[in-house]
């Protein structure tokens, strides 16, 4: 971990950053995805400032959250010059803002697969926000939640407070009375890979179902792990994934089943 020099701090205490940033955290999150949940930003300016800022809403998911954080901060820094480096614990934001709008916007808003771009109207709000500040003013650096990073903690209380609708100090004022090392900054903000299998720009969909016929009997099953026990080890045994309940009748019918025989 690397930390920023502090403003004002004298030259060769810490390495020194040429052009500072405002340094950004944000995070969101839900209770029940959807559910009740919440937003948190910490900024601090190269002057030496700290803002924190937070809100709520339900019912709403993880990943609108999230997206709420980025506009809100970049909201605040609206007036603000100069480059940013925002840090969040969200691949999605940072691959939606970074790599995949392009491409739904050559589309229409519609994903590599043809379906609607979820949270459209949130990416449009974020992707104009972006563009106002011109190309390469914005570095998107991605934490790993949950690993002692101070700015990242303090953004998942400050959402996770709001979320609950719980009461939380939010601090405005010098860094130098700030409680927290928030320049304490991850040296490896990398963006871990996207899993194999994952949909492009969009959440994994959960399976409606999962259908098997072992010794000529059909099956339906509400989770993968019961599917396979069922069909682990019987010769002829056939298994399948259902995505709708449209899906889940065609592939009866293809296995010469009825819907009603599971």
């Amino acid at each position: 971990m690397r930390r920023m020099r502090p403003p004002g701090s004298p030259e060769g205490e810490v390495s020194i950053v040429s052009v500072q940033p405002v340094v950004v955290f944000t995070d969101g999150g839900a209770k029940g995805n959807p559910g009740p949940g919440g937003w948190g930003v910490v900024i601090v300016t190269p002057e030496g400032q700290v803002i924190e800022s937070g809100g709520g809403g339900a019912p709403v998911t993880n990943n609108q959250m999230e997206l709420t954080g980025a506009i809100r901060a970049l909201t605040l820094l609206q007036g603000t010059p100069g480059p940013l480096a925002i840090y969040t614990d969200s691949t999605y934001v940072i691959n939606g803002i970074t790599k995949w709008i392009w491409g739904w916007r050559r589309r229409g808003w519609r994903t590599a697969e043809g379906g609607d771009v979820l949270n459209r109207e949130l990416w449009e709000q974020l992707a104009s926000l972006v563009d106002v500040r011109g190309k390469g003013d914005i570095t998107w650096h991605y934490v790993r939640g949950h690993t002692g990073i101070p700015g990242n903690e303090r953004v998942d209380e400050i959402a996770t407070a709001f979320g609950l609708s719980q009461a939380v100090d939010l601090y405005s004022g010098p860094l130098s009375g700030y409680p927290r090392p928030i320049l304490d900054l991850p040296d490896d903000t990398t963006v871990p890979a996207r899993k194999a299998g994952s949909t492009f720009g969009q959440p994994k969909r959960a399976a409606y179902s999962y259908l098997s016929v072992v010794d000529g009997v059909p099956a339906r099953h509400t989770t993968w792990s019961e599917c396979e026990h069922r069909v682990k080890g019987r010769s002829g045994a056939r298994h399948k994934k259902a995505m709708s309940a449209a899906d889940e009748a065609a592939i009866l019918r293809g296995w010469h089943f009825e819907p009603g025989d599971v």
